[in-house]
Parts: C-alpha cells; sequence; structure tokens
C-alpha cells in the first residue's frame, strides 16, 4: 500500500500527530488532535511512507502561504500550483486534498513555523530531500518572474527553519532563477552559456575538475530513485527528473564549449 492508501485507509494522519496532521486532517476534513503522538511505533519518524504524507502536506500547504505573503494569490501562483498537481498526475481526491492544503495554508492562524519544525523533524536528516522541498518553493515564488520583497526574507525564514543557513538559501534562490530562465528559453539554442554556468552554480572561471564535481553533486542531489526511497511522494518524481534533465542540459552545453571529453 503505498503512502495515499495507508493516509486514508488506516489513519496516516492520526499516526503522524502534530501540526503536519491536524493540517492533513483539515485538508481531508477529519479533526486530528495537534497533540495526538499515539501509534507513533507502528510508523515511526523516518518511515518513508510517513514521510511522503509529510512532504506531500508540507509542500501544498507552505506553497499556499508563501503565495499569499504579498497580500493575493497571483494567476502565475495559482498556475504553478496546478501545473505541479498536473506533473504529479494526482487522483482525483489527491488533487482535492492538495487544492485543501493549498487553501489551508493561506489562513491567517497557519501555524508555519510549527509545521516548518514537524516537516524537518519527519525528513529525518534527509538534506537533500529537504532541499527539493525548499526548491519547490523558490520556484512558486519565482511563479511570476521574480521573487517579491515580502517573499525573499519568507523563503529565507523557512529555509533556516528546516536547517539551511542563509547564504546557502540565497544559493539556491539563484540556482533555481536560473534553472527556470534555462528552462523557458524558446529553444536550447537560446541558452546562453551564462544561463548554464548559473544552473550549475559555477562560473566560467571553474576547473573542470570543480564543473564535474558541481554536475556530479547536483545529479546526485536530484536523483528521482534517491529522493524517492528518502521520503519524495512517488508522484514528484517528474519533478525530480525534469530537475536532473536541465542539468544534464547545461553540463552538456558547457562541455562542448569547451570540448570536454
Amino acid at each position: 500500500m503505498n503512502w495515499w492508501g495507508k493516509l486514508i485507509g488506516s489513519g496516516l494522519g492520526f499516526m503522524m500527530g502534530g501540526p503536519l496532521g491536524a493540517v492533513m486532517g483539515a485538508a481531508l476534513g477529519h479533526q486530528f488532535d495537534k497533540g495526538t503522538h499515539y501509534l507513533e511505533q507502528d510508523i515511526p519518524t523516518g518511515n518513508t511512507q510517513r514521510t511522503q504524507a509529510a512532504f506531500f502536506t508540507a509542500s501544498f500547504s507552505v506553497m499556499g502561504h508563501l503565495a499569499k505573503i504579498d497580500g493575493q494569490v497571483s494567476k502565475s501562483e495559482i498556475k504553478l500550483a496546478e501545473q505541479v498537481m498536473n506533473q504529479m498526475q494526482l487522483s482525483p481526491e489527491q488533487r482535492t486534498a492538495a487544492i485543501n492544503l493549498f487553501n489551508e495554508g493561506k489562513q491567517a492562524n497557519f501555524p508555519l513555523d510549527d509545521v516548518l519544525q514537524q516537516f524537518r523533524k519527519e525528513c529525518h536528516r534527509r538534506t537533500n530531500l529537504l532541499q527539493m522541498f525548499l526548491e519547490i518553493l523558490i520556484s512558486t515564488a519565482l511563479a511570476d518572474g521574480h521573487i517579491d520583497t515580502e517573499e525573499e526574507p519568507l523563503l529565507i525564514h523557512i529555509g533556516q527553519q528546516i536547517g539551511f543557513d542563509t547564504s546557502t538559501i540565497q544559493q539556491l534562490m539563484q540556482m533555481v532563477g536560473a534553472q527556470k530562465q534555462y528552462v523557458n528559453q524558446p529553444t536550447r539554442a537560446h541558452a546562453t552559456l551564462d544561463d548554464a554556468y548559473s544552473v550549475l552554480g559555477v562560473d566560467r572561471n571553474s576547473s573542470d575538475n570543480d564543473l564535474k564535481k558541481a554536475y556530479r553533486r547536483l545529479m546526485s542531489q536530484h536523483h528521482p530513485d534517491k529522493l524517492v526511497a528518502k521520503g519524495l511522494p512517488e508522484e514528484m518524481i517528474k519533478l525530480a527528473t525534469e530537475k536532473t534533465q536541465e542539468i544534464k542540459a547545461a553540463y552538456d552545453q558547457i562541455k562542448h564549449s569547451r570540448k570536454m571529453l
């Protein structure tokens, strides 16, 4: 039984408890007590299915909170959320839950810090999974082409709450922005070398060895099978796959320009 089946069939939200269980319960029309912790021994923190449920819950609810921070949810942000749902090929029930989670995050009393602290715990020190979560949120902020003045400090706060330092968060914002610009080029031929270097988080002066290290690190961080094994919902595998495709395309472009073997 996958994470969604277990969530619906055996009350994983109750087993997870805490603010994430409460938010998911509200999205599903259930009343999960924020203090509920019974049965956690049956599905302990770090269990893949439990982590997948936590990732799904945190992603869409915090996405809604981020989208509302500047006072209104833009059409671009709604479109991006729908795009993520379409890429995940959600069932009708999952799509309804995702929309409800997005709306829960828009509420004035959404417990952001409590949700983030529990989510970090549920990920059980799986840094690559936490980074993927943050990259999805950065993409949300970039849906309208730029990160607003209200969004940047919130993204930094979110990143810090799940264990990243400010410089790493800012670097991720630059890289995700470069990746979105790279993928939005009319054709790959229009993507400049500067775009490609930015996708990999390096510059033109980087040695071939440093370039290879950056490429391998990024490919490892976004490897779909590794992320799913660590707790990325199977439905989000396409997001990770597209990330690796963009990273590889940028690397191939740089290799070609340098005539690297």
